[in-house]
């Protein structure tokens, strides 16, 4: 049966594989769309681009305003219904350079703040019988491969990937929290030379939002396969 008149929340929506989430999540024509950023004007921007859409500003540097935060969006917009964890940082360091500021950054940002998401939303949509979380997570946070990207961001990544599966067993069976890897993409943070495009970074994730009741939870995917922690 296909979903009709879900409201979907994408953090970091506002360029790369955000915003070809964004994209994609509208021409399935069965989803409402809060496009969320940090600045107001950059969700604004992005949705006067995608031509439809709602801009929502969501600032994830201050993971202890965020349960405020959420509360706020869904007393404002009603029921959030899927969520996609999408914001991140990049600190390029490695080991010797990273510095506590750099690590507490990224653990704030890539980790601390999508489990206050999960948290607060996943509580309510398991309340209400129904719903998705997708974290966007990295083969560079994958200790099955090594955990090979920058220091903060591998560890970050794989925190994140911990946030996933906790999470997915607290909230089931309505609520499905699985983790994508979108791939080497092309965007600020993976640079002209990657493989893929943000479109095609998105069809993972896109298919997690909108898995049927029978689809999978607390699972790490790639190209619509599911991959080692």
């Amino acid at each position: 049966m296909a979903q009709q008149h879900r409201t979907v929340l994408i953090t970091g929506a506002n360029r790369g594989i955000g915003f070809a989430i964004a994209r994609h999540m509208l021409q399935l024509g069965t989803y409402r769309v809060l496009v969320a950023a940090r600045q107001q004007k950059d969700a604004e921007e992005a949705v006067a681009i995608l031509g439809c859409g709602i801009a929502v500003r969501l600032d994830l540097t201050d993971p202890l305003l965020l349960e405020q935060k959420a509360l706020q969006i869904e007393r404002q917009y009603g029921p959030v219904d899927v969520l996609i964890n999408n914001a991140a940082i990049l600190h390029s360091s490695d080991v010797a350079q990273t510095n506590a500021e750099d690590l507490m950054h990224s653990l704030s940002v890539n980790t601390v703040a999508p489990f206050m998401l999960c948290k607060v939303f996943g509580q309510l949509m398991k309340q209400r019988g129904y719903g998705r979380i997708v974290n966007i997570s990295s083969g560079w946070g994958s200790f099955s491969e090594g955990l090979e990207g920058p220091a903060c961001y591998a560890i970050s990544k794989a925190a994140l990937n911990a946030v996933t599966v906790n999470c997915a067993r607290a909230l089931m069976p309505e609520v499905k929290v699985n983790a994508a890897c979108p791939g080497w993409v092309r965007t600020r943070m993976g640079g002209e030379a990657a493989d893929l495009s943000p479109e095609q970074g998105a069809e993972t994730p896109v298919w997690l939002a909108s898995l049927g009741d029978d689809g999978p939870t607390g699972a790490f995917f790639r190209n619509k396969t599911q991959i080692e922690w």
